[in-house]
This record gives structure tokens, sequence and C-alpha cells, in this order.
């Protein structure tokens, strides 16, 4: 039996082909290496960042945490493309793209949907990469309802109460959790 782990990273012959290359393996070093490229996945109401709750959010803007982190995308090798949707379906048609377009790793940031939007985490499970879960605040510290994620059993893991630290490492997890690729 295949475990979520096995089948969410895909053999190393399947993740080789998304990338063109072959997958040089955890510890084999890179050869012709190229820009990684992650998505970043902001939910319903992120988009009112620096506005909503300070006292859970700070007052930070989106477009804030968003240059934050492709600062540090650029400091680690790696593109963070940027996407917010207060709307389903077309944040599960963006998760359906990055199965698509060689996305390299995935992270979420769903808001409440985290805590019971089963489409979301249905497209998400589509994919076959590295996915890592981050909320700003700690949801295992507030209300009950959101002490629970839908997501938990497919993500790589899940990173929460660090505030805009929250996005930063969880980009740092999910850059050292792609796998090395050798240019063919």
């Amino acid at each position: 039996m295949t475990s979520n782990h096995e089948r969410r990273e895909g053999s190393r012959a399947q993740r080789a082909a998304r990338h063109g290359g072959v997958d040089a393996g955890p510890d084999d070093p890179v050869v012709g290496a190229r820009e990684k490229k992650i998505l970043m996945l902001h939910g319903i109401n992120h988009g009112m960042f620096g506005k909503r709750d300070p006292k859970q959010y700070g007052t930070v803007t989106l477009a804030e945490i968003d240059a934050r982190l492709q600062a540090l995308g650029g400091e680690l090798g790696a593109k963070v493309i940027s996407f917010q949707s207060d709307h389903e379906g077309a944040f599960c048609e963006r998760i359906h793209q990055a199965y698509a377009d060689g996305t390299d790793a995935v992270l979420i940031n769903a808001g409440a949907w985290t805590h019971y939007n089963y489409g979301i985490r249905d497209a998400l499970a589509i994919l076959t990469v590295p996915i890592v879960e981050l909320h700003m605040s700690n949801i295992h510290a507030r209300e009950p309802f959101r002490h629970h994620s839908v997501f938990a059993e497919i993500v790589r893991g899940q990173i929460c109460g660090f505030g805009v630290d929250s996005y930063l490492l969880a980009l740092r997890a999910a850059v050292a959790a792609v796998p090395k690729i050798i240019a063919a």
C-alpha cells in the first residue's frame, strides 16, 4: 500500500518527467538547477489583511506579505507566484493550473476554508508536489471550530502562530521539500 506521502510526492521518474530532468534524490548534487516555482495560495478575506482583525493578523497588508515572500524566494532560488481569491471555484482552478504548469511546491493559507472546504481539499489532493499549510494566528489556540484542518492529512506540514513569519517559515520548508533535479 502506498502512503499518503509517497502518493503525494510521486515516484522519482514522475517528478523528473514533470521537471524535464532526472530526480537527483535528496543527497545528490544539483547540476543545471533551475529556479523553483512556488505557488502561494491566499484564501478568503486575505485581501483585507491590514484592515481585518489587527489583534489576530496585525496591520501587515497582503502586498507586504507577498513582497517579503518574493524577497526570501530570491535568496532561496525560488520564484513565488501569489494568488488570492474569495471565490472557491477560482481557487480550485488555480490549484488545477498548478498541477499542469510545473509548480514545484504549494504554500496555502486558505483562511476559514481550512476548516470545512472539502472542494479545495480534493483539488489539493490532485497535486503531486509538497504542500505546506500555514496560518498567521495559532489556530489551535482560537475558537474550537478552527482547531481542525480538512487539509491536514494531505499536506507535508502545517506552520501557524508566527504572524508574517509563518509565511517565511513555510516558504523555507517548501523549498527544502522540493526534490533536487539534475538537468537532462
